[in-house]
């Protein structure tokens, strides 16, 4: 099911958020919320719940401005506890904190203010050319995209057929640790447990695409690879054409409509294997490094 966005921007909630703790030394980050010991940023938001996911462990929320960290937009918080959200319904005014750290974010003390009574307005009209694709499930035939890498140069993705081949979509000024931070970490780690593996074959690629060509130059992904410390023999940064990226995008029910330079979207990563069939498609963040590696193996090795 494709998560709900919208712009909605709500008069009574627009009022400035500040960050609720300080560490002992009293120092605050860039993004104005304080730093505690183990390095959390905490944000005290206000907003009015948009949707209820069925597992209970996550909401939609239409968000006010997190100052120097993140616009007013809507978007899907986790929480660690699904007691958090008992009795919670859509239109429900709620404050709650927050929480970020270098590799997750989550949202807790969830309170509900009341109800809102506040109409969604007629969604902004925009439009760009678009390619008309279709799904592709396990099994398809991977097609040829091209894009440009992190170095400059055209790549197609057929001329990685013979290789197992593992992509993901993120953007750069992502601002959620657990979202594409957290796709790019897993990339990392993937690559060093290959790379260590006793017997792993040496014929694959991960490919990390931009679906935010317009910021994401390839020095800018070039400087996020350093970021990670990649591999450019096994693991390339790309970015292209607006009209393939929703093509591909599109054809595996990817989402990333743009709320200014803000992108709410969901997460898909995909492994094709050597015979450049898709072999598994990974929905959400929620998948391991070691099942990742372990497709990536398999696909591979396929005939």
């Amino acid at each position: 099911m494709r998560p709900f966005f919208t712009w909605l921007t709500v008069a009574a909630l627009a009022c400035a958020l500040a960050s609720c703790t300080r560490n002992t030394a009293g120092q605050k980050n860039p993004a104005g919320a304080s730093i505690s010991q183990s390095s959390t940023q905490i944000f005290a938001v206000k907003g009015v719940v948009k949707e209820l996911k069925l597992d209970g462990k996550s909401v939609v929320i239409q968000h006010e401005e997190i100052p120097n960290y993140m616009p007013a937009m809507t978007m899907p918080f986790e929480v660690k506890s699904t007691n958090e959200l008992a009795g919670l319904q859509p239109g429900d005014a709620v404050a709650f904190r927050m929480l970020v750290t270098d590799r997750e974010g989550w949202i807790d003390q969830v309170t509900r203010l009341g109800k809102t009574n506040v109409a969604e307005p007629p969604p902004r009209e925009t439009f760009r050319q678009v390619r008309i694709v279709d799904p592709l499930n396990v099994g398809d035939a991977m097609p040829d995209y091209a894009f440009t890498n992190e170095l400059g140069q055209v790549i197609h993705l057929a001329q990685f057929k013979g290789q197992a081949i593992a992509f993901t979509f993120i953007y750069t000024r992502c601002p959620l640790p657990n979202f594409c931070p957290r796709m790019s970490s897993n990339f990392a780690e993937a690559c060093k447990k290959l790379a260590s593996m006793p017997g792993a074959p040496k014929n694959w690629r991960l490919l990390s695409i931009t679906f935010d060509p317009e910021h994401d130059t390839p020095a800018v992904l070039r400087n996020l690879g350093r970021i990670y410390k990649y591999d450019p023999d096994h693991w390339s940064f790309a970015t292209g054409a607006l009209i393939d990226i929703d093509a591909i995008t599109e054809q595996f029910e990817l989402m990333f409509p743009r709320e200014g330079a803000i992108f709410n979207h969901n997460l898909r990563t995909v492994v094709v294997d050597a015979q450049g069939r898709v072999r598994k498609v990974f929905i959400g963040n929620e998948w391991k490094v070691d099942d990742l590696v372990a497709e990536i193996v398999e696909a591979a090795r396929a005939k």
